[in-house]
């Protein structure tokens, strides 16, 4: 997919990829490397896995300590 524009946080940079998880186009500056997340949402998931981190104990990022099926 081809993606052309400013960046949706800054509006001054090119578009390199989207937001993973709410599909912002963000630059370079805004996308967290390896996590396909825009800086905002990567803030907003990591400070709910504060006290833990995925897959450790701790909340997860909507503040479930555990789910049972």
């Amino acid at each position: 997919m081809s993606v052309s524009g400013l960046c949706q946080i800054c509006e001054q940079r090119e578009v390199v990829d989207g937001c993973d998880r709410c599909g912002r186009l963000v630059c370079e500056r805004h996308l967290e490397e390896g996590t396909g997340l825009c800086v905002e949402c990567y803030a907003e998931v990591d400070g709910n896995w504060e006290r833990g981190g995925p897959g450790e104990d701790g909340p997860g990022p909507d503040g479930v300590d555990t789910y049972r099926f």
